[in-house]
């Protein structure tokens, strides 16, 4: 597979959204959140959708742009 800087960056903002995603899920296990639970839920609910769009689209650019 060939990776182009699309691709990384896109594997960059997956990964990225990853983390929160998990740091969301701790917060949220906690019992207390430090930015309350809406927030916190909101940040969950948009960086899971992310992580798969990010991770989809990264691995389309670098099959287009195989040799």
């Amino acid at each position: 597979m060939a990776v182009t800087l699309k691709s990384g960056v896109l594997i960059a903002g997956s990964c990225l959204a990853a983390i929160a995603s998990v740091g969301s899920v701790f917060e949220l296990s906690s019992g207390q959140p430090d930015w309350g639970v809406g927030p916190t839920r909101l940040i969950l609910g948009f960086c899971v959708p992310l992580v798969v769009i990010c991770f989809y689209a990264a691995v389309q650019n670098a099959r287009a742009n195989q040799k």
